[in-house]
């Protein structure tokens, strides 16, 4: 399914984008930060911000499932290891 085809969910585009960005494979180092600044217009900090709070967000969790479980996979195996 295209992000055209996506339901939106009641998620404003700029969380859309970012659910996007995170669905994409990335080169290499500095790669996703360049994108996010370039294609989002937000520095590095603030975007994980945003995407932290997506992670909690039922309407993320209904617009991009996979994604958003694997986040929270990769969120809690962090925690688990502090």
């Amino acid at each position: 399914m295209t992000e055209q085809e996506r339901p939106d969910h009641g998620l404003s585009a700029r969380d859309r984008a970012v659910l996007a960005l995170e669905r994409r494979d990335w080169p290499g180092p500095g790669a996703k930060e360049r994108a996010v600044r370039e294609e989002l217009g937000m520095v590095p900090v603030r975007y994980y911000q945003l995407l932290n709070a997506l992670l909690d967000d039922p309407r993320a969790l209904a617009h991009d499932p996979i994604t958003v479980n694997r986040l929270r996979r990769v969120r809690e195996s962090r925690r688990e290891e502090r």
